[in-house]
């Protein structure tokens, strides 16, 4: 009896083992591979009909690969000028406001912008991976509520007119349901014993937050009643949800259901993968020289970024600019991702970068959030210093009449804090002869 049993357990626990195996090889086989990426998760962008997936894992995975055994990798590394601060640090950023100027250019405060760009071929998509590069992290932060626009730094959120029927109903329902929880809240108050002091404050906790959250969904009502209440407004709101529809009836080869939160997460991070062409071009000469010489992709971490996800953005990268014409927002802008390079890798690279900036091409800088900020000017000539000190006060910057000549600002000295280092060792060193 008991060697029966303990055969019909063995048995059960190789089917759980054999079924264990099976689930976990129709996981790892047939759903998307998920990579690191800093603390977070990221899954391949499919962002094209075609993508495939398998291709951009590969890509990561070369990004990512162990440089120990390059013999390369103790060399020093050596940032050029080009590519340091310059001392006035607003000058850089001041530059790419006033190539905005210059061209008068269309910038992006949300989506609804950024479709319109995209729609009126400002914008050109940028595939996920070829040989040269590899998006790593492009739209990473993009989530899956509802279109908004962005003004005044609020977002007011895009509805078709049967979903702002719904949304209110919605609303009103969560109104009287909380209405009908506090009351009851308030009874039970009114009912307790004095002495129960505990129960009462358990109570008056829970009524607290209660009301706390009426008062939100009250607002938040309020608001739409504000927004669209007036018919020329709504009517506005409208118009650019039916603009961001018919863009995600077809984009980049696929079909986009905004009503669905799946579907607007995918056609954000679809969105996001964007550029200008004068900048796409930078991108493919930049990353097809370092293909050539190190035979990896090149990881590109950010490109077109609306003004309303670069503040979101913001809270999870300090690095992430909030000024009134943020680089990334003009279409410009794209960042490298240098973390998992060697030194030989980020040496080489910043010389075919400052080479392009010397050209005029460029402006770029190294930055310690492990990027090179690349921006593009649109006729490959940078403003000039007259427009960039105009723009200085833009940035956070002295107003230009306190500027006694538009001058472009030097770059860093590179031996600077090796003087200094220098100049207290000198003192160190006097200081033990006199004892």
């Amino acid at each position: 009896m008991k060697s029966r049993s303990a055969t019909s357990y063995l048995v059960l626990i190789l089917v759980s083992a054999a079924a264990g195996t099976a689930v976990w090889a129709a996981l790892h086989l047939t759903a998307p591979r998920r990579l690191l990426f800093g603390e977070s998760k990221i899954d391949p962008p499919v962002v094209e009909r075609g993508f495939d997936s398998e291709r951009w894992a590969e890509a990561i995975q070369k990004v990512k690969e162990d440089r120990a055994a390059d013999p390369a990798t103790n060399v020093p590394l050596e940032v050029p000028p080009e590519l340091r601060h310059y001392e006035d640090r607003h000058w850089f950023l001041a530059t790419q406001v006033a190539e905005v100027k210059k061209n008068n250019l269309q910038t992006c405060q949300d989506f609804v912008d950024l479709a319109g760009m995209i729609q009126r071929g400002e914008l050109v998509s940028v595939p996920a991976v070829t040989d040269d590069y590899v998006l790593f992290g492009v739209g990473a932060r993009a989530d899956d509520s509802a279109f908004s626009r962005f003004e005044d730094d609020h977002n007011i959120a895009l509805y078709s007119d049967s979903e702002l029927h719904d949304a209110y109903r919605q609303l009103d329902d969560r109104l009287s349901s909380l209405q009908t929880v506090i009351r009851s809240l308030r009874s039970q108050l009114t009912a307790l014993k004095s002495r129960a002091r505990t129960k009462r404050s358990e109570l008056q906790k829970e009524l607290t937050q209660r009301e706390q959250e009426l008062g939100s969904i009250s607002e938040e009502k309020t608001v739409l009643d504000q927004v669209y209440g007036q018919p020329e407004k709504r009517q506005k709101l409208l118009r650019d949800y039916d603009s961001l529809q018919a863009l995600a009836k077809n984009f980049g080869g696929r079909a986009y259901d905004i009503t669905k939160p799946i579907d607007r997460q995918a056609l954000k991070g679809a969105m996001l993968s964007s550029l200008r062409p004068q900048a796409l071009r930078v991108l493919e000469e930049v990353a097809a020289a370092y293909h050539h010489q190190f035979a990896r992709p090149l990881p590109v971490s950010s490109l077109i970024r609306p003004e309303d996800y670069q503040h979101r953005l913001r809270r999870f990268n300090r690095a992430a600019v909030i000024i009134d014409t943020p680089p990334h927002s003009t279409g410009l802008a794209f960042d490298i991702d240098y973390r998992y390079m060697s030194i030989a890798e980020q040496n080489f690279l910043m010389v075919e970068l400052a080479r392009l900036k010397q050209a005029g091409l460029i402006e770029v800088l190294r930055e310690r959030a492990a990027n090179f900020h690349v921006f593009a000017f649109i006729d490959g000539t940078r403003p000039s210093d007259d427009l960039i000190t105009a723009s200085l006060d833009e940035v956070g910057g002295p107003a230009p009449e306190a500027n006694d000549a538009a001058k472009k600002p030097e770059k860093a000295k590179p031996n600077k804090a090796k003087k200094k280092r220098q100049t207290q060792t000198q003192r160190k060193s006097r200081a033990r002869k006199r004892r």
